[in-house]
Formats: structure tokens, sequence, C-alpha cells
């Protein structure tokens, strides 16, 4: 699960400098938004969202797929971004009771080109198909079994079916530090980078690109995302995936 707390077709790599370096005018509007939450905007000194958002490429008009935004830190920025000729689909689960009322306050703000559902854990449909399918430090979670037993193949699969071509599906996700089965995976709420990577392209998917701002080098990759010593400063990795 995600948490706040203070304390880069051939592939194409992009560092944390460039995609800084590039994040458009809309985006830097979007998280400079003041009636954003307190909380959120507190938080923004360890998601880096602008560099997220401009990375991830969500663009004005857009129609987004978000999985379980849980409150909707990055689900506000969406909305404003892609504007009243885009949508914001979340996808929430009954699994995590407190989340389906914490993204609720998404639409009470006047969001209104956002809207959610409540689904089974690891199950969705959406109304149409989507330009970009977007899940943050939330892939892992589909991996344990305590949340619910989900079939990685058929989920990507959905995705990868969810997407208009050319579609991206983006990941943010905290590194492991080898290749680790589900009981592990629920130990320490990580995914090794290059595990995920062969689940997703199993699905057709296609690596386009790695975003490294939100690497951080003293991050002990064997602890848990909740230890501590790491929290909120956990080494993640973002990737973008093209439906051909």
């Amino acid at each position: 699960m995600r948490f706040f707390a203070l304390a880069a077709l051939p592939v194409l790599l992009f560092c944390g400098a460039a995609a800084a370096a590039d994040v458009p005018a809309y985006v830097t509007a979007a998280v400079a938004d003041a009636t954003r939450p307190a909380d959120d905007r507190t938080a923004d000194a360890i998601r880096d969202p602008a560099e997220t958002l401009a990375f991830a490429g969500v663009k004005p008009g857009m129609v987004v797929g978000e999985l379980y935004p849980c409150g909707g830190y990055f689900s506000r920025m969406i909305a404003e971004i892609v504007g009243p000729a885009g949508k914001v689909y979340g996808i929430e689960t009954s699994r995590w009771k407190d989340c389906a009322a914490a993204t609720q306050k998404v639409i009470d703000e006047g969001h209104k080109n956002f809207s959610f559902t409540v689904n089974a854990f690891g199950e969705f449909t959406l109304p149409q198909k989507v330009d970009l399918f977007w899940i943050t430090q939330n892939y892992h979670d589909l991996h344990i079994k305590e949340y619910g037993d989900v079939d990685m193949a058929a989920f990507n699969k959905r995705v990868f079916d969810s997407l208009k071509p050319g579609g991206v599906y983006f990941v943010v996700d905290h590194q492991a530090a080898a290749a680790l089965d589900d009981a592990a995976i629920a130990k320490v709420h990580r995914i090794w980078k290059a595990q995920l990577i062969a689940e997703i392209e199993a699905a057709g998917f296609k690596l386009a690109g790695e975003g490294t701002f939100l690497n951080r080098t003293s991050d002990d990759h064997t602890k848990s995302i909740f230890d501590p010593s790491v929290r909120g400063h956990t080494d993640q990795y973002a990737l973008k995936f093209v439906k051909p």
C-alpha cells in the first residue's frame, strides 16, 4: 500500500533531471493548486508529483483509469490536467473500506470529470477505452493474498485490453532486493523491477521508458516500506509501458 510520511520503440530512458526540465505548465499549475488538501501538499516533498505526472504523459483531454486512488492524491491533479474534455475513472476496492469514503471527497470537492467504482480486489471494468492506465505504489499489493487472490497474467491482460492502441500503462513501485514470491512481497510491500517488467511484458506491452526521479540509493531494499528507518524514503522506479 501507499503511505504519506515525511522524515528513464527502442527503450528510452529518462533521468529525473530531464523529466523535471520538461514539466508542462498545466502540470505545474495542477501541482500548485492551493485547493489541494494540506496533507497532499505536504506529501509532495517525497512523492515528486510534477515529475511523475510529466513522465507518465498526462495531458489535457486524456481518458485515464487509476487503480486504487485511495484518497485521490493523484486523482485531483490528473483531473485538473485532463480538464473538462477528459475523464478519470478511479478503481477502488471493497477490501480497503476507508478508501472509498476518502476518494469520494474528490467528487465532493467539485471534480466533475472524476468518478470511481468499488470492486472486488484486483477486479475492474472501465466504461470506455483509456489513454493511460495508472498505478502508483499499489502493483505489489496485487500479489498479496491477504487482500485477494489475483491472477496477475489475467490482470495485466485486462489492463492491455482496456487501453487504446498506443496507450500507456504507468507503474510506480518500491524496489526489492531480488525476485520475491508472494509471501515475501507481503512482508516488505516491494517488488523487484525486473520481475514487474517481465509480468507486464508477458501481457503484450513494450517497455517505453524509465524515470529515475524517485530513486533513492540510501534505501535498504530488504526492509519493509513501513520500517521507520526507510518509511517515506524508499527507492522507487517509474515505468512506462506502451500497448503496440
